[in-house]
This record gives structure tokens, C-alpha cells and sequence, in this order.
């Protein structure tokens, strides 16, 4: 399972998350996502940990507080929606009598 946290603080990096998910227990990994076009933080991380147990008294415990200046949200990251999908052949057209 993976956590996301929204509505961070700009000022946070990757460190500062580790260390508050750490009191938790081990991090697996940590992403702060930019933005492509400008290289800026969006404001937003994954963070994913070794022991689901732990990921989710992470959830419990920091869900709304206030971190760096920010309310926080914390939750289970879903899974992203793959854009376009299938896509359908259109056919028709041709000639009729």
C-alpha cells in the first residue's frame, strides 16, 4: 500500500517526510512529484512503507494535522487512471444505395 499526503507545505522535501513517517517505522520509499513544466513541487508525496500496519497508524494518526504550516490529508493512494484506454474503430462511412 501506498500513502499519499496532499496540500504540503512547498518548503517540504523528501528528508522532512521521511523523518515524520519514520516515527511510524521504516520507509520503502518516498516521491515529491514536480511539475514538468516549471520544475516546482506540486504540492503533494507518496510515501510507502515496509509494514502495512504502520502505513495505516500513519493514515490515522496525521490525517488533518497541521505540518509545516499546512492541514495535511493523508490517505490511501489509489491507483491512477490510465488516460485514453481503448480505443474503438470507427468504421461506416462507404457507399449505400
Amino acid at each position: 500500500m501506498t500513502i499519499y499526503i496532499g496540500n504540503l507545505s512547498f518548503q517540504a522535501e523528501q528528508e522532512h517526510l521521511v523523518d515524520l513517517f519514520n516515527e511510524y517505522g521504516e520507509v520503502k520509499t518516498c516521491s515529491l512529484p514536480l511539475d514538468r513544466e516549471t520544475g516546482r513541487k506540486r504540492g503533494f508525496a507518496f510515501v510507502e512503507m515496509v509494514n502495512d500496519a504502520d502505513e495505516q497508524k500513519a493514515i490515522d494518526d496525521l490525517q488533518d494535522v497541521e505540518w509545516m504550516g499546512r492541514m495535511i490529508r493523508v490517505s490511501k493512494a489509489t491507483p491512477r487512471e490510465r488516460s485514453g484506454g481503448p480505443r474503438g474503430g470507427g468504421g461506416g462511412g462507404g457507399y449505400r444505395d
